[in-house]
C-alpha cells in the first residue's frame, strides 16, 4: 500500500485513473511562476509596441496636417520662405477701360461702330457699339505689322515668294524671288497697303500663311481681344476676318509702343530706294488725316465691299495721344476728326 501511494506521489499509473488529488474547496490550482513571468513580459512588450505605434501615428498625422495647411492657409506672421507652387496664369493686359457714363455721350456718326480712347491711360472717352463684330478690311494689317516687326530685324533680307505676288486686289508689284529689305516692305504694308507686302512679310515671319494666321489669333487671345478673329494677313478676304472698334483701338495702343511702327504710320510721303529696274518707289500715305488734321500721326485705312470704309486714326497734342476708330463709315475721315476733337476736349 505504501508502494502504491509512493508511486502515485511520483505521478505513476498502472493504466487506470488515478485518484483525484484532494484540494480544499475554493482554492484554485496554482500557476507555475515561470509561466506568469512570460505572460507579464509579453503583456509589457505588447503595451510598449502599442504606445510606440500610437506615438508614430500622432507624429505622422501632425506632419500631414501641417503639410496640408501650409500652402492653403499660411500664417500671416510666419517668416518662413513661401512654398513653391505652380506658376499662375497671367491675365491679358487691361488695354482699355471705360465708365458707362461716358459711353452714352451724345454724338451722331454714320459709322456702324466707333470709339475714341486715350492712348496713354487706355480710358475710353466715347463709344458707339464698341464690341460689334465687323469685317475690318486692311486695318487687319496693324496686327500683321505688329507680329512681323517683332520677328524681323530692320535690314533682314526677305525673298519674295511667288505666291505673294498672286494675292488679289491691291498689290504694289513685288517680283517673284526678288530680295527686299524688311523695312521697305513695312512702308509698302502700312502706307500703300499692299496685299503682296502682307503676304511676303507673313511668310518670312512664320514660314506659311496658316502658321502666320495662327500667330495672329494667338496674339489676339494674349491681348484679350475677344471680338477678333483673323483669316488673312492682309484683310482682303472678309470671311472669318473680323474685329471690333474696341479691339482695334486696343491693338493700336499696343502697336504705337513700337518706335518703328510709329515712324512709318505718321509719314505722309516716303521715297524708298529700290533695286533696278525700279530704282525708287514713292509711297503716299492713304490716311486722309495725315497732313490735314493737326497732330495726326497714324494709323491705318481699310476698305472692302463688305467692310465699307474703315479708319483707325491717331493724333498727338501736348504730349497726349488719342486713338479713334470708325468702322463701315461712309463719312470716315470727318467722323474720325469729330472723335479726335471730342477726345482732346475730354479730360481723363
Amino acid at each position: 500500500m505504501r508502494r502504491l501511494q509512493d508511486f502515485r506521489r511520483r505521478g505513476g499509473t498502472f493504466g487506470f485513473v488515478a485518484e483525484e488529488p484532494r484540494v480544499p474547496p475554493g482554492v484554485l490550482t496554482p500557476v507555475v511562476r515561470r509561466g506568469r513571468r512570460r505572460g507579464r513580459a509579453r503583456l509589457a512588450a505588447f503595451v510598449l509596441v502599442a504606445v510606440a505605434a500610437a506615438a508614430v501615428a500622432v507624429v505622422v498625422s501632425r506632419m500631414h496636417s501641417s503639410a496640408r495647411a501650409t500652402p492653403e492657409a499660411p500664417s500671416r506672421h510666419s517668416a518662413a520662405a513661401p512654398v513653391a507652387t505652380a506658376p499662375k496664369t497671367v491675365r491679358p493686359e487691361r488695354l482699355l477701360w471705360t465708365r458707362s457714363s461716358l459711353v452714352s455721350a451724345p454724338l451722331s456718326l454714320s459709322a456702324r461702330a466707333a470709339i475714341v480712347a486715350d492712348a496713354g491711360t487706355g480710358q475710353v472717352l466715347w463709344a458707339q457699339r464698341p464690341h460689334r463684330r465687323l469685317p475690318v478690311a486692311s486695318t487687319t494689317k496693324i496686327m500683321t505689322a505688329l507680329l512681323a516687326l517683332r520677328a524681323l530685324p530692320r535690314d533682314a533680307l526677305v525673298t519674295v515668294p511667288p505666291a505673294a505676288t498672286r494675292v488679289p486686289l491691291v498689290r504694289e508689284g513685288l517680283r517673284p524671288h526678288e530680295r527686299v529689305r524688311a523695312w521697305k516692305l513695312f512702308y509698302g504694308l502700312l502706307l500703300f497697303s499692299g496685299n503682296d507686302d502682307a503676304a511676303a512679310l507673313a511668310l518670312a515671319t512664320a514660314g506659311s500663311h496658316g502658321a502666320f494666321v495662327a500667330r495672329m489669333n494667338a496674339e489676339a487671345r494674349a491681348l484679350g481681344l475677344r471680338d477678333s478673329h483673323f483669316s488673312t494677313p492682309s484683310g482682303v478676304i472678309d470671311q472669318d476676318n473680323y474685329s471690333s472698334a474696341w479691339d482695334l483701338a486696343a491693338l493700336t495702343r499696343v502697336a504705337l509702343r513700337d518706335a518703328r511702327f510709329r515712324t512709318i504710320v505718321r509719314k505722309r510721303i516716303a521715297h524708298i530706294p529700290w533695286s533696278a529696274p525700279t530704282f525708287e518707289k514713292v509711297y503716299v500715305n492713304k490716311n486722309p488725316l495725315i497732313g490735314t488734321y493737326r497732330g495726326a500721326d497714324g494709323v491705318k485705312t481699310g476698305w472692302t465691299t463688305l467692310a465699307g470704309h474703315c479708319l483707325v486714326a491717331s493724333a498727338t497734342r501736348g504730349g497726349r495721344t488719342v486713338i479713334a476708330v470708325v468702322l463701315h463709315d461712309a463719312n470716315a475721315p470727318a467722323d474720325a476728326r469729330r472723335l479726335l476733337n471730342l477726345g482732346f476736349r475730354t479730360p481723363t
